[in-house]
This record gives structure tokens, sequence and C-alpha cells, in this order.
């Protein structure tokens, strides 16, 4: 079993840049394909990006597409997500997930494990 943790949320001005990390602890994340996903007050949680288990592929949500970048650094254990950009829209509580297999999936009920999430404030 692996164990997530969030963290770099905060609030920041639209335009700006954050690093939101997900640091893992249990098992190496090398035996993991990885998502970021995110929930906005009052809506349901959503797909944000993924990142296949080697970190050869990736993919994005129309809505972060081209602003955020999601990485993998599997000797430090840890996933990353790069916000660019970011706009008040962005704002939400951002959760990290692994699931266990090479190939990632955009549906929550794909992921296996879920950390606690990191809220991101954007304002206007």
């Amino acid at each position: 079993q692996v164990q997530l943790v969030e963290s770099g949320g905060g609030l920041v001005q639209a335009g700006a840049s954050l690093r939101l990390s997900c640091a893992a602890s249990g098992r190496t994340l090398s035996n993991y394909a990885m998502g970021w996903f995110r929930q906005a007050p009052g809506k349901e949680r959503e797909f944000a990006a993924a990142i296949s288990r080697s970190g050869g592929r990736t993919y994005y949500a129309d809505s972060v597409k081209g602003r955020f970048t999601i990485s993998r650094d599997d000797a430090k254990n840890t996933v990353y997500l790069q916000m660019n950009r970011v706009k008040p829209e962005d704002t939400a509580v951002y959760y990290c997930a692994a699931r266990d297999g090479y190939y990632y999936y955009t549906g929550l009920n794909e992921y296996d494990y879920w950390g606690q999430g990191t809220q991101v404030t954007v304002s206007s």
C-alpha cells in the first residue's frame, strides 16, 4: 500500500505559477501510474493530468493543456504538477492519485490510492 501527501498549494494571483508535489511512502512510486485531479467548490472531482508508470506518456484535460505539466521523479518518490498561467477557474483542492499499473486513466474509479489534497486558490 502507498500513502500520498500533497503539498505546494496556496493563494496566488491569476497569471502566476505554482508547483504542486505529491510525496509517496510505503511503496516505491515506480510501481504506479499517477494522476492529478481537482475539485472546485460545489463541483465534482475531475481529472486534470496523468502520467504513465514509466513517465513516457502524459495526458491532460483540455482545460489545463498547455499550462500544466505533470512529471515524476521516482528517485525522490515524488510526482509534480507544474501550474503556469493559472486562472481563477483553477481554484480547487488538488489531489494526487496512484494506479497500480502501467497506463494512466482519467476516471476516478481507476485509481487505487488518494492523497488528502492541497488547496489552490487563484485570485483575479
